[in-house]
Formats: C-alpha cells, structure tokens, sequence
C-alpha cells in the first residue's frame, strides 16, 4: 500500500516538474534569437525593409518566433502598409493569443484601417488579461479615442503583358 502511494506522489512531482520547466518546443533558437534583434535594432534606426529582411530570417530558423511576427507588423506599420501589418499579427496572435505587444498592434492597425469595432474587440481582450495597470489597455484606448482617417493600403500594380 505504501508504495503505490509512494509510487503516485513520485508521478503527480514528476508530472509537475515537467509542467514547469520549459521544453524543447518553448524555446527559441539561439540565431532565430539574434536576427530578431538585429530587426529590432534596424526598424530603430527607421529602416523598415532592412528590418523585415533580419524578421524574416529569424522566423526561417524558427517559425515559433512570436516577436519576430510582431517585428515584421512594426515594420509594415512604418512602411505606411496596416494591412499587412494586420496580418503578421494575426499570425503572432496563433502563436500566443495572450501577448499583449500584438494585442495592442493589432488593434491600432485596425483603427488605421477604419475597423474600429475590432480593435475595441482587441482592447477587451487585453483588459481580460491584464488585472492591474495596464499601459497597452491605455494606448489601445487612446487610439481609439482619437480621431483617426482610415488609410487603405496601395493598389497592387497590374502586373504587366509582355
């Protein structure tokens, strides 16, 4: 008897301890870690499309790189382009539907684009997550308060007849 109980307490610290130490699967690779940040320091010095290329690479090393999805929305947003932008978040928010960063840039492109009703949807869903202050709540609710044009994205150039 004892050591089916022995045997039970073994498995519930066992199963416990592998809930709470990250796997192979939460962690980022190293290089997808690095060009990542090389997009983030190359949208800081304002150059958009250098930045997308660093995302990009990050994300072929590893496709689980939420931040370099949210990077390469940044950096559409700064190309003047929130459709896009919309969309690379909305493939951060597969990854992890709870980050914030992506929550809240979504959200403004969205009202960029004249969706208000979404982006109020996504100012919900970051009030549900954050229980305290919240500064994304904040902003998001700042940019929904101020009057904004929506901007469509350029029209795609017909592609030429040879």
């Amino acid at each position: 008897m004892h050591l089916r109980a022995a045997m039970a307490i073994f498995g519930l610290m066992m199963a416990t301890a592998a809930g709470a130490a990250p796997t192979g699967d939460d962690i980022l690779k190293p290089v997808s870690v690095r060009m990542a940040d090389a997009g983030r320091a190359a949208l800081a010095r304002g150059d958009a499309s250098g930045a997308i290329d660093n995302f990009e690479a990050a994300l072929a090393s590893d496709p689980k790189n939420v931040s370099a999805f949210t990077g390469i929305a940044q950096s559409y947003e700064k190309l003047g382009l929130p459709g896009k932008a919309v969309k690379y978040y909305r493939e951060a928010l597969a990854l992890n539907p709870s980050d914030l960063a992506a929550l809240e840039g979504q959200g403004k492109a969205l009202i960029e684009r004249g969706a208000t009703a979404r982006a109020q949807v996504n100012l919900a869903r970051i009030k549900a997550l954050c229980k305290v202050d919240c500064s994304a709540a904040a902003r998001l609710q700042a940019a929904l308060s101020a009057p904004v044009v929506a901007v469509a994205d350029p029209p795609k150039a017909a592609p030429t007849k040879n």
